[in-house]
């Protein structure tokens, strides 16, 4: 995109290059804003967990419903509550500027934060024999999603959105590929979910549409790494 010069806070003029859509009507952008927050990156990976525990039909097969519960707790506490309450916290110690991340700086700490968070939880849970192997795959590369993504930042603002839908994705896929089960409505939501989100990074962030793709390439990447290797 072209850039242009602006005003800045101090009065002075500075080159300024667009990201994103061009400007939306106001509902729109109001629709994109919740669509972000619903599909949160700290969100993403609970919602794969739930889908293992509640909806897949064999995964945690002989599991009962309090185990469930307690592997739901897990996940809950591993990827949402201790990755908000660290972002939190250095928000609160002035670590961070903002709560929202915007700069690749504010994006340093909590990444290694999260990749300890994440690391602990797969460390855990590959030694659990009871669990099931995709379970431990989507841990590995949650965890390798987070390094990656730190290790992007170095070059632009990837997207953590695209990233996370983009392992989500690539899960399903993968999911859909490796049994003859029919889950054909579950891979579409996959789709979908993935094309809101990226859309909706697009409309209200100052994204630039290769650090979305970069952030999808990089979130199936960390699947597909997991998949392989694990």
């Amino acid at each position: 995109m072209n850039s242009r010069l602006v005003v800045d806070k101090q009065e002075g003029l500075k080159e300024f290059s667009p990201g994103g859509l061009s400007p939306q009507p106001a509902p729109i952008r109001m629709m994109a804003k919740f669509f972000s927050w619903l599909f949160h990156p700290v969100f993403i990976p609970v919602l794969l967990v739930w889908f293992m525990l509640y909806r897949h039909p064999y995964l945690f097969a002989g599991f009962s419903d309090m185990d469930k519960t307690k592997v739901m707790i897990q996940a809950f506490v591993m990827f949402c509550f201790f990755p908000i309450v660290t972002v939190l916290l250095l928000k609160a110690l002035k670590f961070i500027s903002s709560f929202h991340l915007h700069t690749q700086k504010d994006r340093i700490i909590p990444l290694v934060a999260c990749g300890i968070w994440y690391f602990w939880i797969w460390y855990v849970w590959r030694n659990l024999p009871d669990y099931p192997k995709a379970s431990v795959q989507l841990t590995l590369a949650i965890w390798i999603s987070a390094s990656l993504a730190l290790l992007g930042n170095i070059i632009m603002k990837v997207s953590l959105h695209a990233i996370s839908v983009g392992l989500m994705l690539c899960f399903m896929v993968l999911l859909a590929l490796a049994g003859d089960l029919n889950l054909g409505i579950y891979l579409s939501m996959a789709f979908l979910i993935t094309g809101i989100t990226c859309t909706s990074r697009l409309i209200v962030s100052d994204h630039h549409p290769v650090e979305i793709y970069g952030g999808l390439v990089l979130g199936a990447a960390s699947m597909l790494i997991a998949y392989f290797f694990a």
